[in-house]
């Protein structure tokens, strides 16, 4: 059986006010991407938890690192 690790990071924009703006969290998530170097993305997880502030998006990103 072939086996190999996934790496994975949870991002969200900062408590407070525009916590909830998820283009802002996208735009965020796609720059930490992009600065891991040649990655290949298996899957995006977004939750949202309630909050004072009302809710506050994350993003999970599954991804390994390519080979080449």
């Amino acid at each position: 059986m072939e086996s190999w690790m996934i790496k994975h990071f949870s991002q969200a924009n900062p408590a407070g006010i525009g916590q909830d703006d998820v283009p802002a969290l996208l735009r965020r998530v796609a720059d930490s991407i992009e600065s891991l170097g040649l990655v290949e993305v298996q899957d995006l997880v977004m939750h949202t938890e309630t909050t004072a502030h009302g809710g506050w998006p994350s993003l999970t990103v599954y991804f390994h690192d390519t080979e080449g």
